[in-house]
């Protein structure tokens, strides 16, 4: 029984043993491996131009609601909506038959006022002729003088009232308070409007406009900069995508930066003022605006398909000469290289600034003329052999 259990043991033993021998020689690593196919790229500064991109919304430096200043019925529309208006131009009348009665009631009463103290200042200054050779009494000129004064309060009341039923009679015409464009009128013909109420309409400047990003806290010392000293070339440093992402014809100029910054955000409101001849910028717009970098220093820029990011981080692979592996890994046979394998791929840790459309800005990992691989890096650990095309 003890033979039999030991003979068991040992076989199971000895089939352990060859599994692992046969595991382990199945994918043990060949250190002579193939050298991997790749193409390079040289590193080097450079001027990089790019821009910083930050959601924009299109506000009219004025807008108002129109409201009646005046109660009646709309008689008159005189627009067409979303039309361009100019300052002063007709858009509502309201009917004004009462307001016209007040205003011939009182021309009427001015005159009447005005009659009224012109004799009663014939008849003082008669008075006072009169009182000049003793010939009237006191009392008599002194009713005559404050006759006279009554008279100038009643006509100086009388203008005014004139006045007031005048500026009524023309708030019955209501007119564009500044060049802009006219919406949607809210009212039509015939319906009655209220005075603090009703909502005739909704004017907006249209030319310039601004347009209002936020931007982080952090940069308000760079857009205070570019406010109060603008670069040279300031005409370029501002520009806005629309929302078919074509470029705005016009650029844009600082107008001002908000008094405060949003406390939950840590952000803060700049405005920007284009030019909009072609009316293609509308309030509510959403837009994109790009800022240019303002940073002549010389840039490292390479293709972002060098690119191979692990965990969060970003790494590079740089092709070496095998010569200078052999003397950072000692020990390594060279005998054992295929023919022809002449370089590494070693492997940098990168910090990676700005995209610009097909590259990459490299803040610090690589130097000035690195080789960088570009294609090929899929394949690549930091050591493997590669083999450019000649």
């Amino acid at each position: 029984m003890n033979r039999s259990f030991l003979k068991i043991i040992t076989i199971a033993a000895i089939s352990i043993i060859l599994f692992s021998c046969g595991e382990t020689k199945k994918v043990a690593p060949n250190p002579a491996g193939m050298p991997v196919p790749v193409n390079v790229y040289e590193a080097h500064a450079g001027k990089a131009v790019y821009f910083e991109k930050f959601p924009g919304t299109v506000t009219a430096l004025m807008q108002v609601d129109i409201h009646p200043v005046v109660e009646g019925y709309v008689t008159g529309i005189y627009f067409k909506e979303g039309d361009h208006v100019t300052k002063g131009q007709k858009l509502y009348s309201i009917d004004d038959s009462k307001y016209q009665a007040s205003y011939n009631s009182a021309q009427v009463n001015v005159k009447v006022a005005a009659s009224n103290m012109e004799q009663a200042k014939k008849d003082a200054d008669r008075y006072i002729y009169l009182n000049e050779h003793d010939a009237v009494a006191k009392q008599i000129l002194d009713h005559a003088m404050t006759t006279l004064q009554n008279a100038k309060d009643q006509l100086t009341a009388a203008k005014q009232d004139l006045a007031k039923t005048q500026t009524d009679l023309g708030y019955a015409t209501i007119k564009a308070p500044f060049d802009g464009t006219i919406g949607i009128s809210q009212v039509k013909v015939g319906n009655t409007v209220s005075v603090g109420q009703t909502v005739l309409n909704t004017i907006s400047s249209d030319n310039p406009m601004a347009v209002d990003f936020v931007v982080n806290e952090k940069q308000i010392p760079r857009f205070l900069k570019l406010k109060q000293n603008p670069p040279a070339d300031a005409d370029s440093v501002f520009t806005l995508l629309l929302p078919d992402n074509t470029l705005y014809p016009g650029v844009g100029q600082i107008s001002f930066i908000d008094r405060g910054v949003n406390p939950l955000t840590g952000t803060i409101t700049v405005r920007l003022v284009f030019q909009n001849t072609s009316s293609l910028l509308r309030a509510g717009m959403s837009s994109i605006v790009r800022v240019r970098n303002s940073d002549t220093a010389a840039q490292m820029l390479v293709p972002s398909k060098a690119i191979v990011e692990q965990m969060g981080e970003y790494f590079m692979y740089v092709a070496k000469d095998t010569v200078i592996e052999a003397a950072e890994g000692a020990g390594k046979n060279k005998d054992t290289q295929p023919q022809g394998a002449s370089l590494r791929a070693l492997q940098r840790k990168v910090t990676l600034g700005q995209t610009i459309a097909d590259q990459v800005i490299v803040l610090s990992g690589i130097s000035e003329g690195d080789k960088v691989i570009v294609d090929g890096v899929q394949k690549l650990h930091s050591g493997s052999l590669i083999v450019m095309p000649h």
